[in-house]
Protein backbone atom coordinates (compact mmCIF):
# COMPACT_ATOMS: atom_id res chain seq x y z
CA UNK A 1 0.00 0.00 0.00
CA UNK A 2 1.42 3.28 -0.42
CA UNK A 3 2.43 5.15 2.08
CA UNK A 4 0.38 8.10 3.60
CA UNK A 5 2.43 11.57 3.10
CA UNK A 6 2.73 13.12 6.51
CA UNK A 7 1.95 16.65 6.50
CA UNK A 8 3.83 19.39 9.03
CA UNK A 9 1.52 21.11 11.38
CA UNK A 10 0.27 24.65 9.55
CA UNK A 11 -1.13 27.87 10.63
CA UNK A 12 -5.18 27.94 9.08
CA UNK A 13 -8.37 29.45 10.22
CA UNK A 14 -10.76 26.68 11.95
CA UNK A 15 -13.64 26.59 11.11
CA UNK A 16 -16.97 28.00 12.96
CA UNK A 17 -18.46 24.73 12.70
CA UNK A 18 -15.70 22.74 14.12
CA UNK A 19 -16.77 20.78 16.91
CA UNK A 20 -15.04 22.01 20.27
CA UNK A 21 -13.11 18.81 21.56
CA UNK A 22 -12.53 17.85 25.43
CA UNK A 23 -15.67 20.27 26.62
CA UNK A 24 -15.94 20.50 30.30
CA UNK A 25 -18.90 18.97 31.99
CA UNK A 26 -18.82 21.41 34.77
CA UNK A 27 -18.06 25.09 36.34
CA UNK A 28 -15.93 24.05 38.61
CA UNK A 29 -12.62 25.17 36.73
CA UNK A 30 -13.98 28.65 35.79
CA UNK A 31 -15.55 29.21 39.55
CA UNK A 32 -11.57 27.89 41.19
CA UNK A 33 -10.21 30.28 38.92
CA UNK A 34 -11.74 33.20 39.61
CA UNK A 35 -12.13 32.65 43.38
CA UNK A 36 -7.97 32.18 43.56
CA UNK A 37 -7.08 35.54 41.21
CA UNK A 38 -9.50 37.43 43.73
CA UNK A 39 -7.50 35.79 46.23
CA UNK A 40 -4.40 36.92 45.10
CA UNK A 41 -5.54 40.16 44.47
CA UNK A 42 -6.87 41.03 47.91
CA UNK A 43 -3.52 40.12 48.81
CA UNK A 44 -2.10 43.45 47.14
CA UNK A 45 -1.00 47.07 47.31
CA UNK A 46 -2.47 50.12 46.64
CA UNK A 47 -0.36 51.39 43.62
CA UNK A 48 0.04 55.25 42.06
CA UNK A 49 -2.56 54.51 39.51
CA UNK A 50 -5.77 54.67 41.72
CA UNK A 51 -6.35 57.09 44.31
CA UNK A 52 -6.80 60.28 41.85
CA UNK A 53 -10.04 58.66 40.58
CA UNK A 54 -11.29 59.33 44.02
CA UNK A 55 -11.49 63.38 44.30
CA UNK A 56 -12.59 63.61 40.49
CA UNK A 57 -15.49 60.65 40.99
CA UNK A 58 -16.68 63.08 43.96
CA UNK A 59 -17.10 66.01 41.16
CA UNK A 60 -18.92 63.81 38.87
CA UNK A 61 -21.15 61.97 41.59
CA UNK A 62 -21.96 66.03 41.95
CA UNK A 63 -22.83 66.54 38.86
CA UNK A 64 -19.90 68.09 37.47
CA UNK A 65 -17.62 66.83 34.60
CA UNK A 66 -14.33 67.85 35.37
CA UNK A 67 -12.76 69.91 32.66
CA UNK A 68 -9.41 70.25 34.75
CA UNK A 69 -7.76 69.05 37.75
CA UNK A 70 -9.91 70.62 40.30
CA UNK A 71 -7.37 70.00 42.84
CA UNK A 72 -3.96 70.88 41.36
CA UNK A 73 -1.97 74.05 41.58
CA UNK A 74 -0.82 74.00 38.22
CA UNK A 75 -2.56 74.77 34.65
CA UNK A 76 -4.73 71.78 33.60
CA UNK A 77 -7.22 73.92 31.57
CA UNK A 78 -8.63 71.82 28.36
CA UNK A 79 -8.56 68.55 29.89
CA UNK A 80 -11.19 65.88 28.81
CA UNK A 81 -12.62 63.45 31.23
CA UNK A 82 -13.15 60.38 29.45
CA UNK A 83 -12.69 57.44 32.60
CA UNK A 84 -15.33 59.62 34.43
CA UNK A 85 -17.37 56.05 34.50
CA UNK A 86 -14.17 54.66 36.69
CA UNK A 87 -13.91 57.66 38.89
CA UNK A 88 -17.42 57.33 39.78
CA UNK A 89 -17.03 53.51 40.58
CA UNK A 90 -13.86 53.88 42.56
CA UNK A 91 -15.49 57.28 44.34
CA UNK A 92 -18.43 55.13 45.57
CA UNK A 93 -16.71 52.08 46.78
CA UNK A 94 -14.12 54.61 48.35
CA UNK A 95 -16.81 55.93 50.61
CA UNK A 96 -19.27 53.39 50.92
CA UNK A 97 -16.85 50.32 52.34
CA UNK A 98 -14.37 52.35 54.22
CA UNK A 99 -11.50 53.90 52.07
CA UNK A 100 -9.11 51.70 51.01
CA UNK A 101 -11.29 48.42 51.32
CA UNK A 102 -13.19 49.89 48.31
CA UNK A 103 -10.54 49.69 46.01
CA UNK A 104 -9.44 46.44 46.99
CA UNK A 105 -13.14 45.51 46.19
CA UNK A 106 -13.13 46.87 42.79
CA UNK A 107 -9.27 44.96 42.05
CA UNK A 108 -10.57 41.36 43.70
CA UNK A 109 -13.73 42.07 41.25
CA UNK A 110 -12.18 42.81 38.48
CA UNK A 111 -10.00 40.34 38.84
CA UNK A 112 -12.52 37.44 39.83
CA UNK A 113 -14.08 38.60 36.44
CA UNK A 114 -11.15 38.48 33.97
CA UNK A 115 -10.01 35.27 35.36
CA UNK A 116 -13.67 33.69 35.57
CA UNK A 117 -13.97 34.63 32.03
CA UNK A 118 -11.24 33.60 30.93
CA UNK A 119 -11.39 29.84 32.69
CA UNK A 120 -15.32 29.85 31.21
CA UNK A 121 -14.12 30.87 28.09
CA UNK A 122 -11.03 27.94 27.98
CA UNK A 123 -14.33 25.28 28.58
CA UNK A 124 -15.49 25.10 25.74
CA UNK A 125 -12.46 23.66 24.42
CA UNK A 126 -10.30 22.29 26.90
CA UNK A 127 -10.76 19.75 30.34
CA UNK A 128 -11.16 21.06 33.96
CA UNK A 129 -7.76 20.49 34.78
CA UNK A 130 -6.45 21.89 31.12
CA UNK A 131 -8.09 24.97 32.31
CA UNK A 132 -6.52 25.45 35.32
CA UNK A 133 -3.24 24.77 34.54
CA UNK A 134 -3.47 27.28 31.29
CA UNK A 135 -4.89 29.78 33.79
CA UNK A 136 -2.30 29.10 36.56
CA UNK A 137 0.07 29.95 33.91
CA UNK A 138 -1.66 33.63 32.82
CA UNK A 139 -1.99 34.57 36.24
CA UNK A 140 1.44 33.95 36.98
CA UNK A 141 2.67 35.82 34.23
CA UNK A 142 0.26 38.90 34.54
CA UNK A 143 0.89 39.11 38.87
CA UNK A 144 1.46 43.28 38.65
CA UNK A 145 -1.59 44.19 37.12
CA UNK A 146 -3.27 41.56 39.69
CA UNK A 147 -2.43 42.67 42.91
CA UNK A 148 -1.76 46.28 42.18
CA UNK A 149 -4.48 48.38 42.64
CA UNK A 150 -5.38 51.07 39.73
CA UNK A 151 -7.84 52.38 37.78
CA UNK A 152 -6.56 49.50 34.87
CA UNK A 153 -8.24 47.30 36.85
CA UNK A 154 -11.08 47.76 34.72
CA UNK A 155 -9.08 46.31 31.67
CA UNK A 156 -7.74 43.90 33.76
CA UNK A 157 -11.63 42.49 33.73
CA UNK A 158 -13.43 43.40 29.87
CA UNK A 159 -10.03 41.80 27.57
CA UNK A 160 -10.57 38.70 28.86
CA UNK A 161 -14.65 39.39 28.81
CA UNK A 162 -13.98 40.64 24.96
CA UNK A 163 -11.74 37.55 23.89
CA UNK A 164 -14.44 34.90 25.00
CA UNK A 165 -17.14 37.05 23.17
CA UNK A 166 -14.59 36.67 20.17
CA UNK A 167 -13.69 33.32 20.27
CA UNK A 168 -17.28 31.76 20.72
CA UNK A 169 -18.23 33.62 17.34
CA UNK A 170 -15.33 32.40 16.00
CA UNK A 171 -16.99 28.60 17.08
CA UNK A 172 -20.71 28.88 16.48
CA UNK A 173 -21.25 32.26 14.68
CA UNK A 174 -24.06 32.48 16.52
CA UNK A 175 -24.21 36.32 15.85
CA UNK A 176 -23.33 37.41 20.35
CA UNK A 177 -20.15 38.63 18.29
CA UNK A 178 -22.67 42.27 18.57
CA UNK A 179 -22.18 41.79 22.12
CA UNK A 180 -18.72 42.95 21.75
CA UNK A 181 -19.76 46.45 20.86
CA UNK A 182 -21.77 47.69 23.93
CA UNK A 183 -18.89 45.66 26.29
CA UNK A 184 -16.43 48.05 24.79
CA UNK A 185 -18.44 51.38 25.04
CA UNK A 186 -18.29 50.61 28.83
CA UNK A 187 -14.69 49.45 29.01
CA UNK A 188 -14.49 53.00 27.38
CA UNK A 189 -15.90 55.06 30.44
CA UNK A 190 -13.62 52.81 32.34
CA UNK A 191 -10.47 52.59 31.21
CA UNK A 192 -8.19 53.20 28.17
CA UNK A 193 -7.15 49.80 27.36
CA UNK A 194 -10.41 49.79 25.52
CA UNK A 195 -7.89 50.53 22.35
CA UNK A 196 -6.45 47.25 22.73
CA UNK A 197 -10.35 45.62 22.44
CA UNK A 198 -11.12 47.67 19.62
CA UNK A 199 -7.76 46.33 17.94
CA UNK A 200 -8.31 42.70 19.29
CA UNK A 201 -11.75 42.90 17.69
CA UNK A 202 -10.62 44.85 14.36
CA UNK A 203 -8.28 42.06 14.05
CA UNK A 204 -11.12 39.61 14.29
CA UNK A 205 -13.73 40.92 11.99
CA UNK A 206 -11.52 41.10 9.47
CA UNK A 207 -9.22 38.04 9.30
CA UNK A 208 -12.14 36.00 10.84
CA UNK A 209 -15.52 37.15 10.39
CA UNK A 210 -15.22 38.94 7.25
CA UNK A 211 -14.98 35.40 5.79
CA UNK A 212 -18.53 34.84 6.19
CA UNK A 213 -19.90 38.25 5.29
CA UNK A 214 -17.53 41.23 4.58
CA UNK A 215 -20.65 43.80 4.99
CA UNK A 216 -21.54 42.16 8.64
CA UNK A 217 -17.57 42.39 9.58
CA UNK A 218 -16.82 46.32 8.46
CA UNK A 219 -20.30 47.10 10.07
CA UNK A 220 -18.91 45.51 13.39
CA UNK A 221 -15.82 47.36 13.23
CA UNK A 222 -17.68 50.79 12.23
CA UNK A 223 -20.27 50.13 15.46
CA UNK A 224 -17.34 49.28 17.67
CA UNK A 225 -15.34 52.41 16.84
CA UNK A 226 -18.37 54.18 17.44
CA UNK A 227 -18.53 52.92 20.50
CA UNK A 228 -15.56 54.43 21.38
CA UNK A 229 -16.86 57.97 21.65
CA UNK A 230 -19.67 56.78 24.23
CA UNK A 231 -18.44 58.64 26.82
CA UNK A 232 -18.76 62.36 28.15
CA UNK A 233 -15.89 63.82 26.11
CA UNK A 234 -17.94 62.22 22.60
CA UNK A 235 -16.30 63.76 20.06
CA UNK A 236 -13.17 65.25 22.09
CA UNK A 237 -12.11 61.18 23.00
CA UNK A 238 -9.32 61.54 20.52
CA UNK A 239 -7.59 64.36 21.98
CA UNK A 240 -8.14 62.88 25.24
CA UNK A 241 -5.87 59.70 23.92
CA UNK A 242 -3.29 61.84 22.29
CA UNK A 243 -2.30 63.76 26.03
CA UNK A 244 -2.51 59.67 27.08
CA UNK A 245 0.20 59.04 24.25
CA UNK A 246 1.95 62.01 24.15
CA UNK A 247 2.79 62.58 27.89
CA UNK A 248 5.49 62.86 29.06
CA UNK A 249 5.91 59.47 31.20
CA UNK A 250 4.81 57.49 27.42
CA UNK A 251 7.24 59.31 25.89
CA UNK A 252 10.41 58.57 28.70
CA UNK A 253 9.07 55.05 28.89
CA UNK A 254 8.57 54.74 32.68
CA UNK A 255 6.17 53.89 35.60
CA UNK A 256 2.85 51.83 33.20
CA UNK A 257 4.80 52.96 30.44
CA UNK A 258 7.74 50.78 30.85
CA UNK A 259 9.06 48.77 27.90
CA UNK A 260 9.95 45.05 28.14
CA UNK A 261 13.06 44.57 30.69
CA UNK A 262 14.75 42.22 32.74
CA UNK A 263 13.29 42.97 35.96
CA UNK A 264 11.38 39.80 38.27
CA UNK A 265 8.18 40.43 37.11
CA UNK A 266 9.29 41.02 33.44
CA UNK A 267 10.57 37.48 33.18
CA UNK A 268 8.01 35.68 34.47
CA UNK A 269 5.71 37.31 31.63
CA UNK A 270 7.98 36.06 29.40
CA UNK A 271 8.41 32.37 30.62
CA UNK A 272 4.55 32.25 30.91
CA UNK A 273 4.24 33.61 27.57
CA UNK A 274 6.60 31.29 26.18
CA UNK A 275 5.00 28.35 28.33
CA UNK A 276 1.54 29.41 26.65
CA UNK A 277 3.28 29.24 23.16
CA UNK A 278 4.94 25.77 23.70
CA UNK A 279 1.43 24.08 25.35
CA UNK A 280 0.00 24.98 21.83
CA UNK A 281 2.79 23.16 19.89
CA UNK A 282 1.90 20.06 21.66
CA UNK A 283 -0.50 18.42 19.43
CA UNK A 284 0.33 20.70 16.40
CA UNK A 285 -0.39 24.49 16.25
CA UNK A 286 -4.07 25.03 15.92
CA UNK A 287 -4.10 28.80 16.27
CA UNK A 288 -6.99 30.54 14.10
CA UNK A 289 -5.55 33.37 11.87
CA UNK A 290 -6.97 36.03 13.45
CA UNK A 291 -5.42 34.74 16.86
CA UNK A 292 -1.77 34.55 15.21
CA UNK A 293 -2.23 37.86 14.13
CA UNK A 294 -3.34 39.54 17.36
CA UNK A 295 -0.47 38.05 19.30
CA UNK A 296 2.35 39.31 17.09
CA UNK A 297 0.45 42.45 17.20
CA UNK A 298 0.34 42.04 21.10
CA UNK A 299 3.74 40.78 21.34
CA UNK A 300 5.44 43.73 20.01
CA UNK A 301 3.60 46.00 22.10
CA UNK A 302 4.57 44.39 25.20
CA UNK A 303 8.03 45.08 24.07
CA UNK A 304 7.65 48.56 23.75
CA UNK A 305 5.28 48.63 26.71
CA UNK A 306 5.33 45.48 29.37
CA UNK A 307 2.11 46.16 30.89
CA UNK A 308 0.31 45.14 27.41
CA UNK A 309 1.59 41.84 28.18
CA UNK A 310 -0.89 40.78 30.34
CA UNK A 311 -3.41 41.10 27.50
CA UNK A 312 -0.91 38.65 25.47
CA UNK A 313 -1.34 36.37 27.97
CA UNK A 314 -4.99 35.98 28.08
CA UNK A 315 -5.06 35.64 24.60
CA UNK A 316 -2.74 33.23 23.81
CA UNK A 317 -4.22 31.22 26.80
CA UNK A 318 -6.95 29.76 24.14
CA UNK A 319 -4.19 27.78 21.49
CA UNK A 320 -2.40 26.79 24.69
CA UNK A 321 -5.46 24.93 25.76
CA UNK A 322 -6.46 23.33 22.50
CA UNK A 323 -2.96 21.46 22.38
CA UNK A 324 -2.80 20.09 26.34
CA UNK A 325 -4.97 17.16 27.37
CA UNK A 326 -5.39 16.37 30.77
CA UNK A 327 -7.79 14.24 32.89
CA UNK A 328 -11.14 15.63 34.33
CA UNK A 329 -10.90 16.29 38.07
CA UNK A 330 -13.72 16.08 40.51
CA UNK A 331 -16.25 18.80 40.26
CA UNK A 332 -16.47 18.50 44.16
CA UNK A 333 -13.45 19.17 45.07
CA UNK A 334 -13.20 22.09 42.72
CA UNK A 335 -16.37 24.22 44.02
CA UNK A 336 -14.77 23.35 48.02
CA UNK A 337 -11.42 24.97 46.94
CA UNK A 338 -12.88 27.51 45.09
CA UNK A 339 -15.06 28.59 48.43
CA UNK A 340 -12.07 28.04 50.38
CA UNK A 341 -10.26 30.89 48.33
CA UNK A 342 -13.37 33.15 47.96
CA UNK A 343 -13.63 33.41 51.62
CA UNK A 344 -9.66 33.94 51.96
CA UNK A 345 -10.32 36.89 49.72
CA UNK A 346 -12.91 37.99 51.62
CA UNK A 347 -11.41 38.02 54.91
CA UNK A 348 -7.95 39.23 53.50
CA UNK A 349 -10.52 42.38 52.35
CA UNK A 350 -12.12 42.72 54.97
CA UNK A 351 -9.77 42.24 57.75
CA UNK A 352 -6.30 43.07 55.85
CA UNK A 353 -3.91 46.54 56.51
CA UNK A 354 -4.64 48.42 53.04
CA UNK A 355 -3.32 51.92 53.64
CA UNK A 356 -0.64 53.23 51.30
CA UNK A 357 1.53 56.42 51.56
CA UNK A 358 0.66 58.46 55.23
CA UNK A 359 -2.95 59.23 55.17
CA UNK A 360 -2.20 61.41 58.61
CA UNK A 361 0.75 63.63 56.81
CA UNK A 362 -0.86 64.19 53.91
CA UNK A 363 -4.12 65.46 55.66
CA UNK A 364 -2.03 67.40 57.45
CA UNK A 365 -0.75 69.07 54.88
CA UNK A 366 -4.31 69.44 52.90
CA UNK A 367 -5.40 71.60 55.55
CA UNK A 368 -2.67 74.29 54.88
CA UNK A 369 -4.53 74.92 51.37
CA UNK A 370 -1.43 75.49 49.66
CA UNK A 371 0.42 73.53 46.91
CA UNK A 372 1.89 70.91 47.91
CA UNK A 373 4.60 69.10 46.02
CA UNK A 374 4.52 65.37 46.89
CA UNK A 375 5.27 62.08 45.55
CA UNK A 376 2.25 60.27 43.51
CA UNK A 377 0.50 58.46 46.37
CA UNK A 378 1.03 60.77 48.74
CA UNK A 379 -0.01 63.58 46.38
CA UNK A 380 -3.27 61.91 45.94
CA UNK A 381 -3.71 61.25 49.63
CA UNK A 382 -3.69 65.14 50.06
CA UNK A 383 -5.91 65.32 47.04
CA UNK A 384 -8.24 63.17 48.78
CA UNK A 385 -8.15 64.60 52.17
CA UNK A 386 -9.28 67.94 50.36
CA UNK A 387 -5.57 69.52 49.46
CA UNK A 388 -3.86 70.93 46.62
CA UNK A 389 -1.12 69.37 44.90
CA UNK A 390 1.15 71.02 42.02
CA UNK A 391 1.27 68.10 39.97
CA UNK A 392 0.38 64.29 40.38
CA UNK A 393 -1.63 62.15 38.74
CA UNK A 394 -3.57 61.68 35.54
CA UNK A 395 0.07 63.48 34.54
CA UNK A 396 -1.61 63.81 30.89
CA UNK A 397 -3.46 66.50 32.27
CA UNK A 398 -0.46 68.81 32.36
CA UNK A 399 1.42 71.18 30.37
CA UNK A 400 4.14 68.84 29.01
CA UNK A 401 6.96 71.51 30.68
CA UNK A 402 5.74 70.38 33.90
CA UNK A 403 5.28 67.20 33.59
CA UNK A 404 8.70 67.20 32.63
CA UNK A 405 9.89 69.23 35.64
CA UNK A 406 7.58 66.85 38.07
CA UNK A 407 9.74 63.73 37.11
CA UNK A 408 12.43 65.39 37.00
CA UNK A 409 11.84 65.78 40.58
CA UNK A 410 10.08 62.90 41.90
CA UNK A 411 13.55 60.76 40.20
CA UNK A 412 15.32 62.86 42.14
CA UNK A 413 17.23 64.61 39.02
CA UNK A 414 18.81 67.86 39.63
CA UNK A 415 16.82 69.30 36.75
CA UNK A 416 13.76 68.90 39.13
CA UNK A 417 14.76 70.96 41.75
CA UNK A 418 13.04 74.04 40.04
CA UNK A 419 9.42 72.22 40.93
CA UNK A 420 10.07 73.32 44.91
CA UNK A 421 9.82 76.56 43.53
CA UNK A 422 5.99 76.28 42.74
CA UNK A 423 4.85 74.52 46.41
CA UNK A 424 4.28 75.76 49.79
CA UNK A 425 4.67 72.38 51.88
CA UNK A 426 7.00 69.08 50.39
CA UNK A 427 5.39 65.71 51.11
CA UNK A 428 7.67 62.68 50.23
CA UNK A 429 7.72 59.15 51.39
CA UNK A 430 11.04 57.68 52.72
CA UNK A 431 13.28 55.81 50.65
CA UNK A 432 12.26 57.47 47.47
CA UNK A 433 14.38 59.18 44.96
CA UNK A 434 12.64 62.76 45.68
CA UNK A 435 13.09 62.10 49.40
CA UNK A 436 17.00 61.66 49.60
CA UNK A 437 16.49 64.58 47.55
CA UNK A 438 14.47 67.01 49.98
CA UNK A 439 16.60 65.51 52.86
CA UNK A 440 19.69 67.85 50.82
CA UNK A 441 17.65 70.77 50.07
CA UNK A 442 18.75 73.73 51.87
CA UNK A 443 15.26 75.39 50.82
CA UNK A 444 13.34 72.98 53.22
CA UNK A 445 12.58 72.39 56.83
CA UNK A 446 11.40 69.53 58.41
CA UNK A 447 7.85 69.81 59.66
CA UNK A 448 6.83 66.79 60.89
CA UNK A 449 7.03 63.19 59.91
CA UNK A 450 6.05 58.96 60.53
CA UNK A 451 7.07 55.84 59.42
CA UNK A 452 6.02 56.53 55.46
CA UNK A 453 6.95 60.06 54.87
CA UNK A 454 8.02 63.02 55.49
CA UNK A 455 6.41 66.64 55.35
CA UNK A 456 8.74 69.64 54.38
CA UNK A 457 7.68 73.48 54.34
CA UNK A 458 9.83 75.27 51.92
CA UNK A 459 11.60 78.73 53.53
CA UNK A 460 10.06 81.76 52.71
CA UNK A 461 7.14 80.32 50.74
Amino acid sequence: MPRRQAHPPRLTPLSSAEPARGRASSSGAAWLTAAFAAFVASLGIVGADALWAVPLGHEVAQGRLPGSIPFAAAVTAGWHDVPAGAELVLWSLYHALGGYRGLFVAQVAAAAAGFGALAAGLRAEATEATVLVVSAIVLLGSLPAVVVVGVSGASLAFFPLLAWVLERDARTADGRVWLAVPLLAVWGNLHGGVLAGWALLACYAVLGRARRGAGEALALVAAATLALFLNPALWRTPSYYRHVFGSEVARRGTDLWSPLGTGGFDVLLVAAAAALMALALLRGVRMRLWEAAALLGLAAATVHVARTGVFLLFLAAYPAARGLRLRALQPGLLRAAAAAFAAGAVFSVAFGRHAPGSSELAAVAARTRAPVLATPVLGQQVAEAGGRVWVGNPIDAFRRGDQRLYLDWTSGRSGGAGAVRHAAYVLVARGSAAGAAAAADARLSLVRQDAAALLYRVRGS
